[in-house]
């Protein structure tokens, strides 16, 4: 069942769904992606999840390049999800899909060695994003790792036109660089920094990497 709570979908807005996959693409989001995975260095066996995870592209590509790693993407959207499962289905991977926030993540404590999220933290509000980050520490397992690609750069970083017009002026200010940070550090990873960036025309863009 559908949860009564609210979210941004993927797109900004719920009637671009269909378009989204094809417009990130355009703009440079599959080798954005590309380096988050290769960032995360997953290896044989490990449990990967996605939070955030939209239409199921980075899971789609994580699980096609380790065949042998357990992939699971969780998001709020169930016609989001339904498009991931069928990506899934048409390149023959198999990967669990659950419905839900990643500010109340439905797992164990150290459940996973990786958690990965992409374009998906500035759509929290504030306290969501620090209830996120202290789930997303919980589920990690002592050695794990965090990997993030965000909206990011130093205070008063210009916003590209897109991401001005999807997204709150308010909501991508409280996700400046040093912001997200802090919040990483105030939920207790601790190290947690910024090892890239990438500049697109969705925006300026942030590599994070955070360990408990």
């Amino acid at each position: 069942m559908e949860s009564t709570r609210t979210y941004l979908p993927a797109a900004g807005l719920d009637w671009l769904l269909p378009l989204y996959d094809s417009f990130v693409k355009l703009l440079g989001g599959d080798a954005a992606r590309t380096a988050l995975l290769e960032q995360a260095g997953i290896r044989s066996g490990q449990h990967v999840l996605e939070i955030g995870c939209g239409t199921g592209e980075l899971t789609t590509v994580a699980k096609r390049l380790h065949s042998n790693v357990e992939v699971i993407g969780l998001d709020p959207d169930r016609k989001a999800l339904a498009r991931a499962q069928r990506k899934a289905s048409k390149n023959g991977v198999s990967i669990r899909y659950d419905q839900g926030f990643s500010d109340q993540l439905p797992y164990d404590d150290g459940s996973f060695d990786r958690v990965l999220s992409c374009f998906m933290f500035h759509h929290l509000a504030a306290d969501e994003k620090s209830k996120t980050l202290r789930e997303v520490r919980r589920v990690l397992q002592a050695d794990g790792e965090f990997h993030m690609l965000d909206f990011g750069g130093p205070e008063g970083a210009s916003h590209g036109f897109v991401s001005r017009l999807l997204h709150s002026h308010e909501r991508l200010q409280d996700n400046s660089e040093s912001r997200v940070l802090s919040l990483m550090k105030q939920a207790g990873f601790a190290n947690a920094e910024a090892v890239g960036h990438r500049a697109m025309l969705f925006g300026n863009m942030t590599y994070y990497q955070a360990t408990i």
